[in-house]
């Protein structure tokens, strides 16, 4: 890497470049294009300001086997070595076979990247770099201040593409990635002169992060995205990983500095099934999903109104041909939109995994069947650290999500369609007092806005001032290449500002506001996670009595005190009629505010929660008509209590009341 000064066009003055501009860069670069100083410190009340990208991937092309992704975020030999295209690209993009795959046509474009970026970055190109550090650094001195990196890989799709330069296991890659993720820390602390001096700054706690944006820094979180964490896949439906392997992993991405993950991504693995993708794409990963698995996505009916994505039907020929003789994806019923699969025993230990170890859960991927009972399990220990961060969950959850104290984050869209969804939940997030995020996806084969055109009535006009004032911002160049949003659309990271620019005239100032205070509704949760403690279950242990016992197996016990023996894989059952109730003694008078019911598939439909203080007199504090079964939670009014009781009232199957476990709390 060759340093030089930074020249004048980088630099708010050639005499004062300012704390924001380094003193060496590498020469040759890309411009930044922005002028004015970043803007530091906290609002009146004590809060961040700045937007959050809660779903970016910097080192994608680490991942996949090294060559799905062509070039670099940063390279210490400048940026002709990072940004240009991989080998089997040139000399006109004829074996850019995943470029055919995502974008159609031919494949074929020019591989040259800089300095004349003729065919790439673009927001309709999803094989090449768009993540370069000058181009992150132009999203930060546009008001950015929390960015989420997604480690990210998928170990089917490295297997079976043609080209790659080293091996599938997805956790070398996780941990290659994360690797680079502080490399590339260090590249630019190079740039400002040492360790800790640079802008782009990757933190472990909210703390820090609120420390590193009130130096007016931008605060880089460390996620996960892989189809089988851990070693965690499934293999004709037998788990492939144990609980050990699950507390390994998390354990050691703990310590990598990870600090939110998902559980699936793409296919069905050992812990949660997936919401499913759609079209071509749908098929072809449903082919990577047989190939990985053994067995192709299954579905049903939903039960709720929450909805997985239809599967796609549309052909995929060349994943097709990968599926071995005689073997087809299977057709799929309209009326049937579920995953049958949803949070298994492994997933549900690797939940609660997390909450102990106070990281972020990401739903987004999760089937509606695996994300509800993830909810229900947050739910039961009051948890808030759940992460919904480029617009995969059911919408139809929001307020769910909302009310635990999570973070919403749309994906990058147009900005019609995203300031109409913005403006659609716009009514909660006023309700809830959050703010709002974006998640980028770049880098994640997803597809970015295009261009709205140079003769839209309401263009972006260059030079812009960020939404803080302080900075003004111009078209970005790089090399020989000018990006405009209203002709190019966001084709790479340093155009966020300018989409944001572009939603204030398409969306209003309310949108861009709300987006403004993400950062804070980010670290919000993320602090709650961390400041999270676990309620003593005040049952555990306790005396138990019910109405009945079923009885018709001598060697499996049935009798109530199973559902308060800590162990989720016994259970009460009651006999065969809806006037069933159990009752628990918890010894002594405790403040009663929060009731869990983790129920078998025998459920109760119709109940009530009932308290004593003398076990004679009881006064109801919660009732249900429409329990869906699963895991619920009751929250009341704390009152005192020594005894509770589950009163049925009816039954939801032929069967009778089936309870795993009864958790009683204080609050």
């Amino acid at each position: 890497m060759i340093l030089g000064p930074a020249p004048a066009s980088l630099a708010d003055s050639p005499a004062d470049p300012g704390w924001w501009n380094p003193t060496a860069r590498p020469q040759p670069d890309s411009g930044i294009n922005v002028t004015g100083e970043p803007f530091k410190g906290t609002d009146a009340q004590g809060k961040v300001r700045g937007f959050v990208d809660a779903h970016d991937h910097l080192m994608s092309n680490e991942g996949f086997g090294g060559r799905l992704i062509c070039g670099k975020p940063f390279s210490e030999l400048g940026v002709a070595d990072a940004l240009k295209d991989c080998p089997e690209h040139y000399p006109d993009g004829t074996l850019a076979v995943f470029d055919f795959i995502t974008k159609g046509g031919d494949g074929k474009h020019d591989p040259n990247g800089w300095p004349t970026f003729k065919d790439w970055p673009a927001h309709d190109s999803l094989t090449h770099q768009q993540n370069y550090y000058a181009w992150v650094e132009r999203a930060w001195r546009g008001g950015q201040r929390v960015l989420v990196n997604d480690l990210v890989t998928n170990g089917v799709i490295c297997s079976v593409y043609f080209f790659k330069d080293r091996g599938c296991d997805e956790m070398t890659a996780i941990r290659l990635e994360a690797q680079k993720t502080y490399d590339m820390q260090a590249f630019i602390d190079k740039m400002y002169g040492g360790p800790g001096k640079g802008w782009f700054r990757i933190v472990t706690s909210s703390d820090q992060a609120r420390e590193v944006i009130k130096q007016g820094k931008l605060a880089v979180v460390m996620g996960v995205e892989t189809s089988e964490p851990f070693g965690c896949k499934q293999i004709l439906d037998v788990a492939q990983c144990s609980k050990e392997d699950i507390d390994r992993g998390l354990d050691e991405l703990y310590k990598l500095g990870v600090r939110s993950m998902f559980l699936c991504h793409k296919f069905d693995n050992a812990l949660c099934g997936v919401r499913f993708d759609e079209g071509a794409l749908g098929t072809a990963i449903n082919v990577g999903q047989f190939l990985s698995t053994g067995t192709f996505w299954k579905t049903e009916q939903c039960t709720g109104p929450q909805k997985d994505n239809p599967i796609g039907l549309a052909p995929a020929p060349t994943a097709q041909k990968e599926l071995p003789a005689g073997v087809a994806v299977p057709s799929y019923s309209a009326d049937a939109r579920c995953n049958t699969r949803g949070l298994t025993e492994l997933g549900e230990y690797a939940v609660r995994g997390m909450m102990k170890r106070k990281m972020m859960l990401e739903v987004d991927h999760m089937s509606v069947k695996a994300a509800g009972r993830a909810f229900d399990i947050l739910e039961s220990e009051s948890y808030p650290g759940v992460i919904s961060s480029h617009s995969w969950m059911d919408l139809g959850w929001t307020e769910r999500l909302y009310k635990l104290g999570g973070f919403a984050a749309q994906y990058m869209s147009g900005s019609e369609a995203f300031s109409a969804e913005a403006k659609r939940t716009d009514a909660l997030r006023e309700k809830y007092h959050v703010g709002y995020g974006y998640g980028t996806d770049m880098n994640g084969v997803g597809g970015w806005p295009g261009p709205r055109g140079a003769n839209t009535p309401n263009p972006v006009k260059y030079p812009f001032r960020s939404t803080d004032g302080g900075s003004v911002i111009d078209r970005q160049t790089a090399g020989q290449r000018t990006w405009d949003l209203n002709t190019d659309g966001a084709a790479h990271y340093g155009l966020v500002p300018d989409w944001i620019e572009d939603i204030r005239l398409v969306g209003g100032q309310d949108v861009v506001d709300d987006l403004f205070k993400g950062a804070e509704s980010y670290l919000t949760t993320w602090g709650a996670s961390e400041k999270h403690q676990g309620s003593v279950n005040l049952a555990t242990g306790s005396s138990a009595s019910a109405s009945t016992s079923e009885w018709w197996n001598p060697f499996v016990d049935y009798s109530p005190a199973r559902a308060v023996d800590g162990d989720s894989g016994t259970r009460w059952a009651s006999e065969w009629n809806d006037a069933q109730w159990l009752r628990i003694d918890l010894g002594s008078a405790h403040r009663v505010g929060r009731v869990t019911l983790d129920w078998e598939r025998a459920y109760g439909k119709a109940y009530r929660i009932e308290t004593s203080t003398d076990g004679t007199n009881w006064q109801t504090v919660w009732s249900t008509t429409d329990s869906d079964g699963g895991l619920d939670t009751a929250r009341f009014d704390g009152v005192t209590a020594r005894y509770l009781r589950v009163q049925g009232v009816q039954r939801a199957t032929q069967w009778g009341y089936s309870l795993h476990e009864v958790g009683v709390f204080s609050s």
